[in-house]
């Protein structure tokens, strides 16, 4: 069952993916109603899933289940992650690059760098302190309201530098 994502409780677990290249507008016109044909048919042990998802900044693929009634098994993750291969490859997007990381440019634009590219930006003044990334290891609706976009002094990234 699809939910407003306020509607969802704030424990709700989150997952979320980044594609390589962000989403066109036309993209997202077709993706978005995969996403919800998906999450609207999500199960887990035959029980329906209290979820919602969208595509975040015309990159972010976020999943989010309400597990206040019933909580998603392993086998209705497995299923949520064959179904993020399967936009991948229908977008021709990598939505599974863990070593890459994002950051919110004071402009607005969106900026990816190799984790192991970050000391150096770093030391180049290219990313500061106070540069803005998005932490995908939030792990539930209120993290991602309160701290999916953090500075990167304050997060995991910071030990990188």
């Amino acid at each position: 069952m699809i939910k407003d994502l306020i509607a969802l409780h704030d424990d709700s677990r989150v997952w979320i993916y980044q594609a390589s290249e962000e989403f066109s507008y036309d993209e997202l016109d077709t993706v978005r109603p995969m996403i919800y044909d998906f999450i609207e048919k999500w199960t887990s042990h035959n029980q329906n899933l209290i979820t919602y998802g969208d595509i975040f900044h015309r990159r972010f693929l976020a999943l989010f289940v309400d597990e206040s009634q019933t909580s998603a098994s392993g086998c209705s993750i497995d299923s949520s992650v064959r179904f993020v291969t399967y936009i991948g490859k229908t977008f021709e997007k990598d939505m599974f690059d863990r070593q890459a990381v994002y950051f919110l440019q004071e402009n607005g634009d969106i900026e990816g760098l190799q984790l192991s590219d970050v000391r150096e930006a770093y030391k180049k003044g290219i990313i500061h302190d106070r540069t803005l990334y998005f932490d995908h290891l939030v792990k539930t609706k209120k993290d991602f309201i309160k701290e999916w976009i953090k500075p990167v002094n304050e997060g995991w990234l910071h030990r990188f530098l």
